[in-house]
């Protein structure tokens, strides 16, 4: 995310990372730990960036805490609809351990739950059908070799953009950041698509 922090400085964005174990904790952990380490963020607003499992984490964080700070979200090809690639991997030998508790659980829906809350949420998915989801058997298309665009349409969602993009490359597209400053900017994706 370190490229995609880059660009977003230079609008004006103030960009703080976060990782977290995905593979070895679940989603309320990682929610959790999330939530507390936006407690020691400054400032009034904290909008937020997740790409994949990350965009759940925000969503579950925001579902199970009461943040008053949060300004807008926006997630990069989160399977908010569950993820068949990763439901087939994780019923695979050895696959749950690959996989992890956290995005097991999202592969299952867990968040297709429709988002109600004042937080405006806009899902950026991919269309390059590149990459290791492919390894794991055939995927419905439209997808970003990974995510299949369906499985990002997160119902209560302000807007929803798709570009041409790998699942990785949504990360490294300018074009992508640009997306991402408008929608935390004006909360909503510019009418333009590259």
């Amino acid at each position: 995310m370190s490229l995609l922090g880059r660009r977003l400085r230079a609008r004006g964005f103030q960009p703080i990372g976060f990782s977290y174990p995905s593979v070895r904790r679940t989603l309320d952990e990682n929610a959790d730990a999330l939530w507390h380490a936006c407690e020691r963020v400054p400032g009034p607003t904290v909008h937020f960036v997740g790409h994949s499992l990350g965009g759940i984490v925000i969503l579950r964080m925001m579902r199970r805490h009461a943040w008053q700070r949060t300004g807008r979200v926006v997630a990069l090809g989160s399977p908010f609809l569950g993820s068949a690639i990763a439901l087939r991997r994780s019923e695979r030998p050895f696959g749950r351990r690959i996989v992890g508790p956290g995005l097991a659980e999202a592969a299952s829906g867990s968040e297709a739950i429709p988002w109600t809350g004042p937080q405006e949420i806009g899902v950026i998915a991919g269309t390059t059908p590149f990459g290791i989801g492919r390894l794991l058997g055939p995927i419905t298309t439209p997808h970003d070799g990974t995510v299949m665009v369906e499985e990002t349409r997160l119902p209560g969602a302000a807007d929803h953009r798709v570009v041409r993009a790998t699942h990785t490359a949504l990360l490294f597209s300018r074009s992508v950041a640009e997306l991402v400053s408008e929608f935390l900017e004006r909360g909503r994706f510019p009418s333009w698509t590259r």
